[in-house]
């Protein structure tokens, strides 16, 4: 199946290729009804990209006609200079307790499958 790289980048495309064939491998041959991911806030893709691809991506696919949820997971960071633990707001690291622009990223940057759901006859 040919996915244009105009709409969306190689490396989302080959992060939910691969999140798909999962979902197959643990499918056995039974039609997936829900997948469950896992996003934050942080990540490269955003929930709307995800649900696009995923409907190219399963198409023709024992996922085809699964509901896709989606987890959203917030982002939080930490100071490397006074080590306080923060959200950043949109998307700026800089810590609002000292300025400094140095973080370690805590959480947010997740993109992951959760769990599968199937349709056991």
């Amino acid at each position: 199946m040919y996915i244009s790289s105009d709409l969306f980048s190689m490396r989302e495309i080959e992060a939910l290729r691969s999140i798909l064939e999962r979902v197959l491998q643990q499918a056995h041959s039974h039609p997936v009804t829900d997948v469950n991911l896992v996003l934050g806030e942080l990540a490269e893709v955003t929930d709307v990209t995800i649900r696009q691809l995923w409907n190219e991506l399963s198409r023709g696919t024992l996922a085809e006609q699964s509901r896709l949820h989606i987890r959203l997971i917030q982002a939080e960071v930490q100071c490397m200079a006074c080590f306080q633990k923060y959200h950043p707001s949109d998307r700026q690291i800089r810590c609002p307790y000292c300025g400094s622009f140095g973080a370690k990223i805590l959480a947010g940057e997740e993109c992951f499958l959760e769990s599968i759901e199937l349709d056991h006859p």
